[in-house]
Formats: structure tokens, sequence, C-alpha cells
């Protein structure tokens, strides 16, 4: 498989619709810039052609509209249930772009935990742009959440909005018990052995070296795409000082909401607030 440039499809396991007669999603690895393949999937979700098209059915993607591009929380991946269950909700207000980050399920090379899947990002944002959509909107949960931020501040003017969930404000929490472990994890050789075989997440040994722009300083850099951060209160990772702190970094473009009884990530986002994001990005992405 040889490397190309970001948001290159390297290969489909899924037919285009031009061949198959029907929308269908389409399931294939990308390149990113740094050459590793990174599986995603696109579902076209409620397509709607342009007026002077053909008929559907000899048209191979949908004519622009709005594309959600999920990025998923550390040890998730493309096919883990509560990845598609997040993606089956956001389907109602648009097509949808997932993919597993690199060191995770099907994807080549190893976690760095948030920095270089910035680049993940990128290839899958290109790739919904290739496909034809107007509009792309970020959806980040936990590190995922801090990789939408630092992608929109690094790379301005690529997506119209972006939603940050349970995201961490800085580097090196070790606060709470989970974050505890999780640098467990991350920092011996024994934790990502276990991360390897009972995670299904291959994690790079090197650190980070330079320590990349955390999220509180990346959400300035924002403006003025809309931000939207949604954290619980009874997040285990990240104590509610993590969204404030971001919210008042991002100032007027940034909104915060503080859910009750939520907890952490894409397990504690239910349906109802999957709903009510759909609608703030359809609002938001104009």
């Amino acid at each position: 498989m040889s490397n190309g440039p970001a948001g290159h499809v390297a290969r489909s396991t899924v037919r285009p619709h031009r061949e198959t007669g029907r929308q269908g999603p389409i399931r294939t690895f990308l390149h990113t810039a740094d050459g590793i393949p990174v599986d995603s999937v696109y579902d076209p979700g409620p397509v709607v052609y342009e007026a002077a098209s053909p008929a559907p059915e000899a048209s191979a993607f949908p004519s622009g509209g709005l594309v959600f591009v999920i990025a998923h929380g550390f040890t998730g991946d493309v096919d883990r249930p509560h990845v598609r269950r997040v993606a089956g909700v956001l389907r109602g207000y648009g097509a949808v772009v997932t993919f597993s980050f690199r060191g995770h399920g099907r994807s080549g090379g190893r976690s760095t935990v948030g920095d270089k899947e910035v680049l993940d990002l990128a290839a899958a944002v290109e790739w919904a742009r290739g496909l034809g959509h107007a509009r792309v909107v970020t959806v980040g949960f936990s590190m995922g959440g801090s990789v939408v931020l630092r992608h929109a501040a690094l790379r301005p003017g690529t997506v119209d909005a972006v939603v940050s969930v349970s995201s961490p404000a800085r580097w090196y929490y070790r606060g709470t018990a989970p974050m505890r472990r999780l640098h467990w994890l991350v920092t011996r050789p024994g934790g990502r052995l276990v991360s390897r075989y009972g995670l299904r997440t291959r994690i790079h040994h090197r650190d980070w070296d330079p320590v990349p722009l955390s999220p509180v300083e990346a959400v300035p850099g924002l403006a003025p795409t809309p931000l939207l951060l949604v954290h619980g209160d009874r997040d285990g990772y990240f104590p509610l000082d993590h969204p404030r702190m971001l919210a008042e970094a991002a100032g007027d473009h940034g909104e915060l909401w503080v859910e009750p009884g939520m907890g952490h990530a894409e397990h504690a986002a239910d349906d109802a607030l999957m709903a009510r994001i759909g609608d703030w990005a359809v609002s938001a992405a104009g």
C-alpha cells in the first residue's frame, strides 16, 4: 500500500454509489500526511441532490450539504458500538465520516495520545470535502475532543464548526484515578502491553518532543469558527475546571454546556444529547 497525501483514498471495501445504483456507506483507508493508513467510513446520511443534477441513481455522491467528522476517544475505534451509536444519531442531521485514530483498531501506526492524531483528522476532513460537502463539523470526544480543538486552531478555515465533548484543557493531568491509570498505560512498558492486547490500542513509546499545543492554548485560535464545549458534571476523568478553562479561553465565540448527571465522553453522551448537538451544528454551520 503506497503512501499518498492526506485524504488520499488507498483502498475501498464498498463499491461507489454509481456502481451499485444506490446510496450506501463507503469504507476505505486514507493516508495521512505522514503516511499512516487510517481506517475510515463514510455514510451519506439523508442525501439531498441539487435540482440541476442527474437522477439520484446517476450521482456518486451528495451535492454539498453538511457532514460530521467524528473523532473518537482513546481506546475507541470506528467499529466500537458507542462510536456507531453516536454516528447513527448524527446521521439524521447530515452525512457522517468516522475513522479510527492511528494505533486504534485497523488503522496503522501507534497512538501519540493526541499529538499526531491531528493529521488523522485532517485526512478525514479533506476526504469529506472531496466527497462534495460544503459544510464540515468536527465532533470529538475526550482525546478526540482535544484533537478537534487543535486541528481547528492549526488549520484555520478548514471546518465550519467544532464540537468538543469531555476534552481535557491541559496536558499531563493526573488529578483523578482514571487519569492516573491512563498515564500508567501510556508511560510504562507493561501498561502499553496491556493496552495493545487488552484494549486493541497500540501506543508509541516515545515522549512528546516537542510538547504539542495544549487544548486551552489552541482554543483562542479557533475564532471566528463556532465552538461548542460539552462536559458532564460527573465526569470521572476531567473535573469541571477543564471545560471552564476552555470556555474562558474561547471567549464570545464559544458556548459551554455543562450536562447534569453526565459522565465521560461517548459512553455518557446519550441520544438526546447527540440530537441537541446535531441541532446546534445545523444552525452553527449555516
